[in-house]
């Protein structure tokens, strides 16, 4: 029987090995467990690369890795469960899953993270093997500044992820829960300089106005992501991984 599928987890090695033979392109999406306030889940950051991932590799028709959970963490975050990886650490691990996956013939690796603290985007930037291209989508880098009302790169927790997760996982957010927090002028320039510098405790791990985020923004956001991903990486018909 015919499954369509590009998981890599949900496949044995023959149709692996038969999608490798028609496209040699790979998606793995990489995460963080941080802290998004008291109302969202840890791992809003795996969830919501594990998913655009999950609809790309569909779109484009690629295969895709298991989505590797740990990032680098915020230095200094005081909020309860946040872990994660050195940067070298990280860099050493994605360079060893990619080099035992360039062996089986991946020729062109996508790495997409929803993590944008510049030590994890930098271990990932610097990833490379000995015969294969890699590229590292960024979403918090596409611009969706026209779908929200407050700007997203002076966020964390706040409208734009309180948004996508509304959308894909509504029932791990707690809305009985939300705040907002803005600091001052003078302290959000020095957080907008400092890429996401842990938030400070009296903020409850939220920076930004999480109140105005909607499961409609949060779907069209989603959808840009997938579409402007798919796009780049040239948007097929799917095909039948198992055929």
């Amino acid at each position: 029987m015919n499954v369509t599928s590009f998981a890599i987890d949900q496949l044995g090695w023959p149709a692996i090995g038969r999608a490798i033979a028609r496209d040699p392109r790979f998606i793995l999406a990489v995460g963080a467990m941080d802290q998004h306030g008291p109302h969202l889940p840890l791992g809003a950051n795996v969830l919501i690369a594990d998913r655009v991932a999950q609809a790309v590799s569909q779109r484009v028709g690629i295969l895709r890795a298991p989505t590797f959970s740990y990032g680098v963490p915020i230095s200094g975050d005081p909020f309860a469960g946040t872990t994660g990886l050195r940067r070298k650490t990280l860099h050493r691990a994605i360079n060893e899953l990619f080099a035992s996956w360039e062996d089986h013939g991946i020729s062109e690796f996508v790495i997409i993270t929803a993590h944008r603290y510049e030590p994890h985007l930098e271990a990932l930037l610097m990833a490379s093997t000995d015969a294969s291209t890699n590229s590292v989508y960024d979403l918090y880098q596409i611009d969706v500044r026209d779908v929200l009302e407050s700007d997203p790169e002076s966020e964390h927790g706040g409208e734009l992820e309180t948004s996508l997760l509304l959308h894909l996982a509504p029932e791990l957010v707690h809305m009985d829960e939300v705040e907002d927090f803005v600091p001052d002028a003078k302290a959000l320039r020095k957080y907008t300089r400092g890429r996401v510098p842990a938030p400070p405790p009296e903020s409850r791990g939220v920076v930004g106005r999480a109140t105005r985020g909607t499961r409609e923004k949060g779907e069209i956001v989603f959808e840009r992501y997938v579409r402007e991903i798919a796009a780049t990486l040239g948007e097929t018909s799917t095909h039948q991984a198992n055929d």
